[in-house]
């Protein structure tokens, strides 16, 4: 597994597509679990957690899962942890749980790139 993270609109999704071009994409927004579970890349980790939650599905085990069934997967997602604190609850968790979720798939991940002004950092390189 591999991830690529960094703020919005930091380049994230055109150095992964520079450095994975043969990588087959899918919009994390528009994914649903079969798609995921196969995908090759996924642009916009992050909106797949914010849909699912949405939908009240429980994502407890999402990291687990995503391990187990797709160890190769590369996942491209916004650092949503930053700034100000939301007001809405529902933000507040969404934000947590993306932070938890990536957490876990970072330390699983063979290689994470941090963007900023579309330089990445390799911050993990097993």
């Amino acid at each position: 597994m591999e991830m690529i993270i960094g703020g919005a609109f930091q380049g994230k999704s055109t150095l992964a597509e520079k450095d994975h071009p043969d990588v087959t994409w899918i919009n994390g927004a528009q994914a649903d679990w079969e798609r995921l579970s196969h995908a090759e890349g996924v642009m916009g980790f992050h909106e797949y957690i914010r849909k699912e939650m949405k939908a009240g599905n429980d994502i407890s085990s999402l990291a687990e899962d995503l391990i187990r069934v797709n160890p190769d997967l590369i996942l491209v997602s916004d650092e949503v942890g930053y700034g100000v604190v939301p007001i809405d609850a529902f933000d507040r968790a969404y934000r947590e749980a993306v932070g938890r979720i990536c957490t876990k798939l970072a330390a699983y991940s063979h290689r994470v790139t941090r963007v900023a002004c579309g330089i990445g950092t390799v911050i993990k390189d097993a």
